[in-house]
């Protein structure tokens, strides 16, 4: 039989160092790119309901089909979306991410792009979370505003056993900011920015966390739909890079017990007019009105959001006293213990006033986290929500007597209390839209249902002899 016709990578125009910039491009830019750069493969790149990336992948014969928006896939294979019954659902993609990988493939060289999920008659799909986010910076915008967003989301690299399988082996022993040899994944972080840079990232810095295995890679803050994306792209490319290397990247929020947990540290502030709403320099903590009243509707609104920004029933093995991650519902400019973060103002730095939400892990959905937390902020802009004083003391230190006298709150401790305070909440219906909420609570109900009948390790070792 004849042999089939390889064409080596060094054959085809280089990708890394290029500078690909597609925004305002259109359909015949997207085609015309793929031709220049000759891409065999197009991902249509999407995001189901709990934020895992999928993605329908063409061969170049139909890459003006998919540019067209005329893929399809069904939806009731997708985890929430919908039933056997109304299957059909359309890939509409957004042009303006179209990046090619930097890596060939076995197969050929492979580009993406984001789309957003359409019904077959053209009417947008309620269970696209990318324009769940959409309708929350639409919101926003006819207020006057626009969200910014910047996030550190830390990671976890672990050995696979021989036969591909995870493990909980860490490969390093490192601390917080480490250097080689205590930390051995210098060269795998580099590679990970190497990869980012290409796909268009900003990167500010890379290091080693502070527990075991634990990294931290921070790029440039943006609006938040192209954040959003950046994170659904982030994971991808980690994941991808230590899996090249014989690593497993897993973004789980607490793998290793005894550790700290993977954060995803969320900085948040509202321009308009192209100058930071949230900034006023007459007051105390250089903070303005809107950016007071957006603070503080996230944190009345803070535990019916939990269930989107810790989604699984790991999140809340991190969400506990004592490993850096904050429970307890209150504001602070140093303190953090607390759940949001005023960082010190800097005189000349003014456009980057901001609130930072350190409760978050990187194993949610962006998407839809960015939706709820814009949509709490608005409520508390629009409803005109005063902002406590804030807390100083550290939270950890006060006995749950005298938080209750100051009247702090915490986030809940389980996945189901979680679920309980998120299936009460008409404002995260609104913010999520009826068919996602609905679907999103009977999932997630599931998850903790199928968890909490299990019989741990931890039980058999505590009771089976001595009861």
């Amino acid at each position: 039989s004849r042999k089939p016709i390889i064409v080596p990578p060094a054959e085809k125009p280089p990708v890394r160092g290029q500078v690909i910039d597609t925004k305002g491009a259109s359909k015949s830019d997207i085609l015309e790119l793929t031709k220049k750069f000759q891409v065999d493969f197009l991902r249509l790149q999407f995001t189901d309901i709990t934020g895992i990336n999928k993605n329908v992948e063409v061969p170049d014969s139909q890459f003006e089909k998919a540019v067209a928006g005329d893929i399809m896939f069904d939806g009731s294979s997708i985890e929430g979306f919908v039933r056997i019954e109304e299957s059909d659902m359309m890939l509409k993609p957004d042009l303006d991410t179209f990046k090619i990988f930097p890596d060939d493939d076995q197969g050929g060289r492979v580009a993406r792009l984001i789309c957003d999920i359409y019904n077959p008659d053209g009417t947008s799909f309620a269970g696209c979370t990318r324009q769940a986010l959409k309708r929350q910076i639409a919101r926003a915008r006819k207020l006057g505003y626009e969200m910014m967003a910047g996030c550190e989301a830390e990671f976890f690299i672990v050995y696979l056993d021989a036969d591909g399988n995870p493990t909980l082996k860490t490969h390093d022993t490192g601390g917080y900011v480490d250097l080689a040899p205590v930390d051995k994944a210098e060269s795998i972080r580099r590679l990970i920015i190497d990869d980012l840079v290409h796909m268009g990232f900003e990167v500010e810095a890379g290091h080693h966390e502070v527990a075991v295995g634990q990294h931290e890679v921070d790029f440039r803050y943006a609006a938040a739909l192209e954040t959003a994306d950046n994170i659904a792209t982030f994971r991808h490319v980690v994941r991808n890079v230590a899996y090249r290397h014989g690593f497993l990247a897993t973004f789980m929020p607490k793998p290793i017990f005894g550790q700290n947990g993977s954060g995803m540290h969320t900085h948040q502030s509202l321009f308009s007019g192209g100058r930071n709403a949230f900034f006023d320099g007459d007051d105390a903590w250089h903070l303005s009105n809107v950016g007071k009243a957006f603070i503080a509707g996230q944190l009345r609104h803070a535990r019916e959001i939990t269930a989107v920004f810790a989604q699984w029933v790991n999140s809340y093995k991190r969400l506990v006293p004592g490993f850096e991650a904050p429970v307890y519902v209150a504001w602070s400019q140093r303190n953090r213990s607390a759940l949001i973060r005023i960082p010190l103002y800097k005189p000349g730095s003014e456009q980057a006033t901001r609130a930072e939400i350190r409760c978050p892990d990187p194993a949610c959905n962006p998407y839809l986290t960015f939706a709820s937390l814009l949509h709490a902020g608005l409520e508390g802009i629009e409803q005109g929500y005063e902002l406590p004083e804030p807390m100083e003391t550290n939270l950890y230190h006060l006995t749950p007597e005298q938080r209750t006298e100051r009247g702090i709150v915490s986030l809940p401790e389980t996945l189901g209390e979680a679920i309980d305070e998120l299936s009460q909440s008409q404002l995260m219906r609104k913010a999520l839209g009826p068919h996602i909420f609905d679907r999103y609570v009977e999932l997630k109900r599931k998850e903790w249902d199928e968890y909490r009948v299990q019989l741990t390790a931890w039980e058999m070792k505590k009771y089976l002899a001595v009861l």
